[in-house]
C-alpha cells in the first residue's frame, strides 16, 4: 500500500508516521508514505497555492492547478494501474468514513489524499480530479491533515501484518471492556477499591467469552 498525502503543512503530519505501528510497518515495507508539499507545485515565485473566491466571500480557496499537478505527479511516479489507485478529497460533504469504507480502500495499491485548507478547495477538484469525497464526522476542522491521519490508520489496520495479529481488529474480536493489573486499585487512602470483575480473574475462558459478549459492543454493566 502506498499513501500519497498532499498538503501545505507537511510538518504537521510527518512525525505521526515516524513512530509506533507506522514506523514498524514502513520498516517491514508493508506500506509506503509520501508527503507532498502543494507549494512545490505552484507556478509562481511565492509558491502561492490559494486565491480569493469568485463571487466574493471571506477567506481564501486552494487553487486547482497545484492540486492537479501534485496528483498527476503522485499518480505517474509509480506504474500503478488506475483501477488500483484511489484519489480522495476530504470534505464535510463527503461520505462518512467507517470500517466498511476503510476495508474497501485497503484493497487498493495507492491512495492519494488531498488535504484542504482555508475556506476550502476549488470545486473542480471534486468534480474532475478526486474519485470520491470523505468526511470523518459532522464537524468542521481547519484542514484535511487530521482526516488524512485518521483514514491512513483506519485503512492500514486492514493490511495484513500491520497490527501484528489480525485478531486485534475490533471487527474480529468485538469491542468489550478490558482491564489489567492491579486487580484492585485504591484511588486514595480509605476509599473503596476499584476492582477488576472477578470473572476475568478466575481463568474460566468459556465464562470470560460469554461475559465479553454480554457486556461488549456498547452496553451492559461493568462488574
Amino acid at each position: 500500500m502506498r499513501f500519497d498525502i498532499l498538503t501545505i503543512f507537511p510538518k504537521l503530519i510527518e512525525p505521526y508516521f515516524s513512530d509506533s505501528l507506522f514506523a514498524r510497518a514502513r520498516a517491514k515495507r508493508l506500506l509506503r508514505i509520501h508527503i507532498h508539499n502543494l507549494r512545490a507545485f505552484a507556478k509562481n515565485r511565492r509558491n502561492k497555492v490559494d486565491d480569493a473566491p469568485f463571487g466574493g466571500g471571506p477567506g481564501m480557496v486552494l487553487q486547482i492547478e497545484p492540486i492537479y499537478r501534485a496528483v498527476r505527479f503522485a499518480s505517474s511516479k509509480f506504474q500503478i494501474p488506475d483501477s488500483k489507485k484511489r484519489i480522495i478529497l476530504f470534505s464535510t460533504r463527503g461520505k462518512k468514513l467507517n470500517a466498511k469504507t476503510a476495508k474497501r480502500l485497503s484493497k487498493y495499491d495507492q491512495l492519494i489524499l488531498i488535504c484542504g485548507r482555508y475556506e476550502g478547495v476549488d470545486e473542480r477538484v471534486a468534480e474532475h480530479v478526486a474519485d470520491e469525497e470523505i468526511s470523518i464526522g459532522d464537524y468542521v476542522l481547519s484542514g484535511g491533515e487530521l482526516p488524512a491521519l485518521v483514514l491512513a490508520e483506519t485503512v492500514s489496520r486492514f493490511i495484513p501484518g500491520f497490527l501484528g495479529k489480525s485478531e486485534s481488529l475490533e471487527e474480529i474480536k468485538g469491542s468489550y471492556p478490558v482491564y489489567t493489573r492491579p486487580a484492585a486499585f485504591m484511588p486514595k487512602r480509605g476509599a473503596r477499591p476499584w476492582n477488576v470483575p472477578r470473572i476475568l480473574r478466575e481463568g474460566n475462558h468459556a465464562a470470560i467469552k460469554e461475559w465479553r459478549q454480554r457486556y461488549g459492543d456498547g452496553g451492559g454493566l461493568r462488574a
